[in-house]
């Protein structure tokens, strides 16, 4: 039998769900087992979501920025600047070695530079977790290019459709039974393993385990 694994740092995660489903709490879940303690992650936030707000030790910049050192960081763009992110997501790509966290992926430029930091993600190590409520709207590259996918209840028959071409669609039964709230199927492409996740912790659990990772260390003496 396979075992369960989370994503590494070369690693791409695609968290799928309608609004309400869980979609949320769990991307930024698998944002709290992270190894943001060994290199930058940045959370691409155009919602102004408030469990990414309740993080008391994130670090916020502006599109100008690309962090060099490890730890958790965001950025809130507005919708309009297009050609700002655009440019910020090519400093990335250029500089290697940053994780990014985007709720409602469709909100990015579609443009080149986040297809090319999925493509290449796993040699400059900019692994990605990706989360849209509406997969039919968005750049296919972050379901061909993901090693896990992470899929709550979905709506749209379009959107059952898009993620059905990308996962074991016998084994993931999108269109029969509903899932139980805020469960979710977990599929890890690698190992071909499909596995039923439970709902993951509260919120404060979660950002609890996020300010353990982000307290500076002591030094011993």
């Amino acid at each position: 039998m396979a075992e369960f694994r989370l994503p590494n740092l070369q690693q791409r995660v695609a968290v799928i769900g309608r609004t309400g489903s869980g979609k949320t709490r769990f991307g930024v879940w698998l944002l709290s087992q992270a190894a943001f303690d060994k290199q930058p992650f940045v959370v691409i936030d155009y919602k102004g979501d408030d469990l990414i707000a309740g993080i008391d030790r994130i670090k916020e910049i502006d599109h100008k920025e690309v962090p060099k050192h490890p730890g958790l960081y965001v950025i809130r763009p507005l919708p309009n600047q297009v050609d700002e992110v655009e440019a910020w997501l090519w400093k990335v790509w250029q500089r290697e070695r940053i994780g990014l966290y985007v709720d409602e992926g469709y909100t990015l430029p579609s443009k080149g530079a986040f297809p090319a930091i999925l493509t290449q993600g796993r040699s400059k190590r900019l692994p990605v977790i990706c989360l849209t409520q509406r997969p039919s709207w968005i750049s296919r590259f972050v379901f061909s290019e993901a090693d896990f996918y992470a899929v709550f209840h979905l709506n749209d028959h379009r959107d059952r459709l898009t993620v059905q071409a990308f996962t074991p669609k016998e084994r993931m039964n999108l269109n029969g039974e509903r899932l139980q709230p805020y469960h979710s199927y977990w599929y890890d492409v690698g190992q071909d393993m499909v596995a039923m996740m439970q709902p993951v912790p509260d919120d404060a659990g979660i950002l609890q385990r996020i300010e353990d990772k982000l307290q500076p260390k002591r030094r011993s003496f």
